[in-house]
C-alpha cells in the first residue's frame, strides 16, 4: 500500500512533469493564466509608461496572456505604489517602479505608506540610464573641471535648475556638489521644460537633465553636454565622458526602470518574470528602441536586483539627508 506521503510525491512529480517546468501559481495553474496588470504611477505618455508598454507587449507575445498597463498617477507617484504594495501577491498586478519610487521617496518623506523593501518583491531591472550635465552655450566652463573650479571661484553664485524638490535630478546634482566641494544655490521648478527655458535663457548656469529632453538643444549648439552621469558612454553622445572619466569620482547616478511584485509572491512566479524579462531585452529591435529613448538594457537576477536597490536606498538616503531635501506629509 502506498502511504500518503508517498502519494504526494508521486502526485507532485506528475503536476511538475505536465507543466514542463513552467510556474505554478497559487491556484495551481500555469502562470500566467489570465491578463496581468503592469502599474505605471504616472500618466501616459512619459517615459515611464513607454518603456512600460515596450516590455509590455513583448511579454505578451511570450507569455501567451495580455500585460496590460494601468495608469495611476497621483500623489508624486505614492498612490500607484501603495496600490500595488498592497495587491494580492498572485504574480498578476506588479509595478513599474523607478528610481524614487524605489530608492528616493522613502527618505524623502517623513511618512510614506510603503516601505519598497518590506513591501515588495524584486523582480527584474527593465532598463537604466545615466543623466546628463549640461551647460548653456555662453557658459565659460567647457568641461567639468572648468565648471567645478568656476563654482570654487564663486561660491554661491552659480544656480543650478531642476523639475522640483528631491528628485532623481536634484539629488545627482546635490550628489555632484558632495562630491566636487562646491556651494550651488537649488532653483526648482516644476517639471523639467520650464527649467530648460530659463537655462537657455541664462537665468540658471546649469542642470542635470534626462538626454532625451535635452539632446535637441545639444545638436543645435544651444546647450553644452559635459558629462553623463553612468559607467558608460552613450551611443546618442558618443563623445560626451562619464563623470569618471572626467575626473569626478563616485557621482555616478542612474534613472533606472524596473519590475517589482508584492512581497509574497511565489518565487516561482518571480523567477519566470525575471527569465521572460530577460530574453526581452535581449532582441534586438527592443535594444535598439531603448538606445533611441537614451537608455540601456537592465541586467541582473531578482537577488542582484534586491541588492542594487538596497545600495541605492542606503545611497540617496545620505545625499538627502545632506541636502536637506525633505518632503511632511
Amino acid at each position: 500500500m502506498i502511504s500518503k506521503r508517498s502519494l504526494a510525491v508521486v502526485l507532485l512529480t506528475a503536476v511538475c512533469a505536465l507543466h514542463g517546468g513552467e510556474a505554478v501559481s497559487q491556484t495551481g495553474g500555469a502562470y500566467p493564466s489570465r491578463p496581468v496588470k503592469l502599474v505605471v504611477t504616472l500618466a501616459a505618455g512619459g517615459s515611464n509608461d513607454v518603456i512600460a508598454r515596450i516590455f509590455a507587449q513583448k511579454l505578451s507575445e511570450q507569455l501567451k496572456q495580455p500585460f496590460v498597463v494601468e495608469n495611476r498617477p497621483g500623489g508624486n507617484m505614492i498612490l500607484g505604489a501603495d496600490y500595488v504594495a498592497k495587491s494580492a501577491p498572485d504574480g498578476y498586478t506588479l509595478l513599474v517602479g523607478n528610481t524614487s519610487i524605489l530608492t528616493i521617496l522613502v527618505s524623502l518623506y517623513s511618512k510614506l505608506p510603503y516601505d519598497p523593501q518590506r513591501d515588495f518583491a524584486p523582480v527584474s531591472v527593465l532598463v537604466i540610464g545615466p543623466t546628463v550635465l549640461v551647460v548653456g552655450s555662453s557658459s565659460p566652463a567647457k568641461n567639468v573641471r572648468e565648471l567645478v573650479a568656476l563654482a570654487k571661484a564663486n561660491p554661491g553664485k552659480l544656480n543650478y535648475a531642476t523639475p522640483g524638490n528631491g528628485t532623481p535630478f536634484h539629488l545627482s546634482t546635490e550628489l555632484f556638489k558632495m562630491q566636487t566641494e562646491t556651494a550651488m544655490v537649488h532653483v526648482p521648478y516644476k517639471g523639467n521644460a520650464p527649467a530648460i527655458v530659463d537655462l537657455l535663457a541664462g537665468r540658471v548656469q546649469l542642470m542635470f537633465a534626462n538626454v532625451l529632453e535635452v539632446l535637441p538643444n545639444i545638436n543645435s549648439g544651444k546647450l553644452r553636454p559635459l558629462a553623463l552621469t553612468g559607467a558608460r558612454r552613450l551611443p546618442l553622445l558618443p563623445d560626451v565622458p562619464t563623470m569618471t572619466e572626467a575626473g569626478i569620482r563616485n557621482a555616478e547616478s542612474y534613472s533606472f526602470f524596473g519590475i517589482v511584485a508584492p512581497r509574497g509572491t511565489p518565487r516561482e512566479v518571480v523567477a519566470t518574470l525575471s527569465a521572460e524579462i530577460g530574453k526581452v531585452r535581449a532582441q534586438p529591435d527592443v535594444r535598439q528602441r531603448l538606445n533611441e529613448l537614451g537608455v540601456e538594457p537592465g541586467s541582473g537576477s531578482p537577488e542582484e536586483f534586491e541588492a542594487f536597490l538596497r545600495d541605492e536606498i542606503a545611497k540617496w538616503a545620505k545625499v538627502v539627508k545632506a541636502s536637506g531635501a525633505r518632503v511632511d506629509n
